[in-house]
């Protein structure tokens, strides 16, 4: 009894790890771009991680890029906020599901596994509607 209750403590700070652990990592930035995740915001850098509940913000004259762990790639134009309000990706144990919000700006996206092997899984929210993935490429921007 002793050895399990020892090998849940031990696996304990491992679930929480997992759960907290980067779905994608910028790419590309061009000018002034940050990542907030859990209220605390850095500069984007190459290589720099994003988290589910991370915002994505580009300021005026910026880019960034993001690719997730699915290959799915984002690509960020000008004045954008981006939230990734969620990602799972367990293909293996058929745990699939990628959103995220597109507050304001310009978003290019390019699908991953995710969307190739459950196209429902994914959506992306706008101010004035949600977007449901079933092709493999598109654009949208959202005005201000």
């Amino acid at each position: 009894m002793k050895n399990k209750i020892m090998a849940l403590m031990l696996s304990a700070p491992m679930l929480v790890l997992a759960a907290d652990s980067p779905v994608g990592f910028v790419k590309t930035v061009n000018g002034e771009a940050s990542v907030s995740h859990q209220g605390k915001a850095v500069r984007a850098e190459v290589g720099t991680p994003v988290f589910a509940g991370s915002v994505l913000r580009t300021a005026a004259q910026a880019s960034l890029g993001v690719t997730f762990k699915d290959e799915t790639v984002m690509s960020f134009g000008p004045n954008t906020e981006l939230t990734v309000t969620e990602y799972l990706y367990a293909p293996g144990q058929g745990k699939l599901k990628m959103g995220s919000k597109l507050t304001r700006g310009s978003l290019n996206y390019v699908s991953g596994v995710i969307a190739k092997l459950q196209p429902d899984a994914v959506s992306i929210e706008t101010p004035t509607g949600t977007i449901g993935v079933r092709g493999t490429h598109f654009l949208v921007n959202v005005g201000e």
